[in-house]
This record gives C-alpha cells, structure tokens and sequence, in this order.
C-alpha cells in the first residue's frame, strides 16, 4: 500500500493575479500568471474567486446594519440545516453538505456593497478549470477548491477542500502494517483538506493571492470529488447540532421518563440528585408559597425503620380486607423497590399559605389545588432525574400510611405525603416512547 506523503514538497504562490469580476476568465488569467505549470502540480484556489467570476455575490446596502440584516438573511437561505447559534456566531450545513459557520458566506475580501456566497457546486468548477488549464498549458494538474472554516475543539480557523478534481481527496490505511507491525485499522488522511491547509500558508488572507500550486504529489484520480469528504449523516456521532439537540431534549423530556424498577449498584452522586430537586421546586404553586418538600432518606437504617413500619400497616391493612396470606406476601413485594433501590426522597405537601374559607366545598377545592401542585412538583422531578441519566419509580405507598410516615420521622400533622420515589442508575438504557393516541384523553369543546 502506498503512503499519501510525498518525499518532498514545493508550495508555489500564483502571483500577479488580477482582481477577479462576474464573468472573468480565471483559467485564462491563471495561465498567462503560471505559464510555469507542470503536470502533476495542484492548484489550490480560494473560493471567493471562483464565486465572484460565476456571480455568487449579492448586492447589499451601504448601512452597517442593513448590511448585515442581508448577510444573515443570506445565511438562512444557503442552510440546509442551522446545527447552532452561540451569540452571532450561526453554524449551519450549507446547500453543498459543508458545516461551517454562517453558510460560507462572508463578507470579506469583496467591495463593500456585496458579500460573496460559496460557489453553487465547487466540485464542477474545479473540474471546469483543470480541464481549462488542460487546454491552455497542455498540462495535467489536479484543481481543489478552499474555503476557511473552523474544526471542532480546536481554536482557528483553517483552509479546507470544498471542491476537488483530478486529486484522491481521501487515502484510507486500513489493514496496513506500520513500522512496528501493528495493522492500522480506521486511519483515513483527509488529503484535500492537508492541500488546502498547506497552500495558505503561502496564499494568505491579506496578500490578494488567491491561488497557490503545491508540487510533489500523487494526482490522476478522475473519480473522487470533495463531497467525498462530507460525512454521511447516518455515520456522524455528531449528527445533531447544539440547537437541534437541545430541541430533541426538549421534545423528549417527559417521554424519557419512565418507571424504573431495576437499578444498578453505581451510587447517585449528591451533587445530581440536589440538581434534579432543585429543578423539581421550579414547579408552579399557588398564592407564591413553596407547599412542596422533599425528605432525601439517606439514612439506611433510617428508610428501613420507615419501610417497616409501613409494611406492618400495609399487612394489617389487607388482613383486614380479607386477603390471605399468599396475596398479602404478594403486594407488600412491590415494595421491595424501596427497600432495595440506591436512594429514596419521599415528597411531601405542606400547605402553608393556603386560603381558609367560611364553607368546606371551597376548603376542599383549595386543599385540591395545592395537591395538583405537589404531583407537578412529583413529576417535575421524575422527568429532571430522567434529563440527569437517573431512573426512578414513583410508588404511592406512603399516601396509604400517613400516620405512620409522619410518626417515624417525628413529623407533624401538616406534612402529607405523596408517595415515595426510587431513585438509581437504571439496570438498562429506558428509550424515550412516542407520545400516546390522544383518544378520550383529549376533549375537545
């Protein structure tokens, strides 16, 4: 297998290159400026003037800030998809696959009333002046076509190939023998993008010299192309951008909870489950108060006492419904989760601030009120422990043994529980499920 690097290498810029318009010949300008041209050489030339001779540049007004309004109305158009917007900064796919910030669209380096757009299909105007240059010089020479963009978790920008012809744009190493014997496996050297980056050293940004050639090559690949170089969105573990995860998270927060019944041994970091209570008592109440508290049992010995007891009064319970003795054993088993899952936090309503009426009905609805509040509150922390990775089960046996509850964490009168929540890390992955047929749960008037 032959290796992508070249013994030794030359980097030519192409000087003397006019200022570029709609309509310009640049395989003639390059020509007559490189007459010097060799087969085997690449010529690496910057976007924006291919953009300019085949007229992607719109016409914007003067004022700072219409002008602006136009560039990012023209970013919008040229996405395909906006993966992110971090301040001003908009990273889209463009209509070519590339993802770079603002579409390719720039403003620089054109008069100040355009701003240029990337070339509608780079690959064919690489290939348009490689066989220009065939023609003119004679010669055979592979052409890449570059745009500057940044790369994820590295600071900087860097030239990239966004068009290429007559070049292997990928070279792949898998199932070579490295020097020390080892089989390399996913090794694939993006060469385009090496060509691009090695040519502006030379090019530049402020030196109006936007072609460059590099000498020393492999050429003659008349097949790949830089779309090549886009990476197919069912292989990218990076698929979504920030603003579409973010709205994938948001979509599937309450579909990602779900009861959990097995737990791994992993322990719940503190720090997580104060985060996920915290978010719970963002839950709305009524009149401003905080009716809603939540007792983390992380004594042991503690919850047991508690689970104990409560089962003591779940058996009595059910011996006096006339039950026997194999179906008693058989419901106090559902809660074995409590006793078995790494943390336990029991919510509690505590309805201070509520309204006081002269008659019961009104007295009843307030009462009603603030106990839809604490299941928001319930609910609000399933769904932040789901958001957090965590697994949890709701179970409401506490409401069954209130008494007992209050009476074996000295707690008075006022405190009313509302279940028990079994928290851990889940023994399997929950997936998100759709949301239900809306049936006769929807009424509509």
């Amino acid at each position: 297998m032959t290796d992508h690097a070249a013994p030794r290498l030359e980097i030519l810029p192409v000087t003397g290159l006019p200022e570029f318009a709609p309509g310009d010949d640049l395989t003639g300008a390059i020509a007559a400026a490189a007459p010097w041209l060799r087969s085997g050489d690449v010529v690496v030339v910057t976007s924006k003037v291919v953009s300019k001779i085949e007229g992607r540049l719109l016409t914007v007004p003067a004022d700072p800030e219409a002008r602006d309004a136009a560039r990012r109305r023209a970013v919008e158009e040229e996405a395909e998809r906006i993966l992110a917007r971090i301040g001003r900064t908009v990273i889209t796919q463009n209509r070519i696959g590339v993802v770079q910030a603002a579409s390719g669209v720039d403003a620089s380096n054109v008069a100040g009333d355009k701003i240029a757009l990337l070339p509608t299909d780079p690959d064919a105007s690489a290939l348009a002046l490689r066989n220009g240059l065939r023609e003119r010089l004679g010669v055979e020479v592979a052409v890449v076509v570059t745009d500057t963009m940044g790369r994820a978790w590295r600071v900087g920008q860097t030239d990239a190939a966004i068009g290429s012809s007559g070049l292997r744009v990928l070279h792949s190493y898998e199932g070579a023998i490295d020097s020390q014997g080892n089989e390399l496996a996913v090794t694939e050297i993006a060469v385009a993008d090496e060509v691009a980056g090695a040519a502006d050293l030379v090019k530049g940004k402020l030196t109006g010299t936007p072609v460059a050639v590099v000498r020393g090559l492999e050429i003659g690949d008349n097949t790949s192309t830089a779309r090549d170089l886009v990476r197919p969105v069912e292989e990218d573990l990076f698929r979504l951008g920030t603003d579409e995860a973010i709205a994938l998270g948001r979509r599937e927060a309450v579909l990602l909870r779900r009861s959990v019944r097995e737990f791994t041994d992993e322990p719940v970091a503190e720090h997580t489950l104060r985060r996920a209570i915290g978010a719970a008592l963002t839950a709305p109440a009524p009149h401003h108060t905080r009716p809603v508290r939540f007792a983390w049992l992380r004594n042991r010995p503690q919850r047991v006492k508690l689970l104990e007891a409560m089962r003591d009064a779940w058996r009595a319970d059910l011996a006096g419904d006339a039950f026997t003795e194999e179906q008693i054993a058989r419901r106090l088993r559902r809660g074995d989760i409590l006793f078995n899952a790494p943390e336990v936090v029991v919510p509690f309503l505590v309805a201070e601030g509520a309204h006081t009426y002269s008659d019961e009905r009104r007295n009843a609805c307030e009462h009603t009120m603030f106990t839809v509040a604490g299941g928001a509150a319930v609910q609000g922390l399933l769904i932040a422990l789901a958001a957090e990775g965590l697994g949890s089960c709701w179970i409401g046996s506490t409401i069954f043994a209130a008494d007992v509850v209050r009476q074996t964490l000295g707690l008075g009168p006022e405190w009313e529980p509302l279940g028990a929540v079994a928290i851990g890390h889940p023994a399997s992955e929950p997936e998100p499920r759709g949301p239900r047929e809306l049936g006769e749960g929807l009424v509509e008037f």
